[in-house]
């Protein structure tokens, strides 16, 4: 099946990127052609608070005419000393353009360019090395 994912001008991502969501789609699931929206989780069994590990990714894709186009990538990172949550620490939302980081709020096109390019960098590397579980669920 040959997925085209249609960039939003302002938060290009790398096609090593839309690579890695390619494949995490096609070689988990043989029912998107009739989606409407796909969202994949990547997830790393061994992430808690006390071992670290590798954040949890989500991202969304919803289905236009002839393409399919990011939604959102979210990164969740646990926070907090004596109960930690599983929180959003990167947000990513291609509809606004814009990225919002916990500590900084939204931030400017500059900085979240900056955000944008190193997270899916590191994302690609990790994803790389194996470290995923990868679960993709339609609507």
């Amino acid at each position: 099946m040959a997925l085209k994912i249609e960039q939003v001008s302002g938060l290009k991502v790398p096609d090593s990127f839309i690579s890695v969501i390619v494949s995490a789609i096609t070689n988990r699931s043989d029912f998107v052609g009739e989606a409407k929206a796909v969202t994949l989780n990547f997830r790393d069994p061994d992430y808690s608070p006390e071992a670290g590990g590798f954040h949890s990714v989500e991202v969304k894709l919803e289905k236009q005419a002839t393409s399919w186009q990011l939604v959102y990538i979210t990164d969740f990172s646990y926070q907090g000393r004596y109960t930690p949550e599983l929180i959003k620490e990167i947000d990513v939302c291609f509809s606004i353009k814009q990225v919002y980081h916990f500590l900084a709020g939204w931030l400017n096109a500059r900085e979240g360019e900056e955000l944008l390019a190193l997270f899916i960098s590191n994302f690609v590397e990790y994803y790389n090395t194996g470290c995923y579980q990868v679960m993709v669920t339609t609507e």
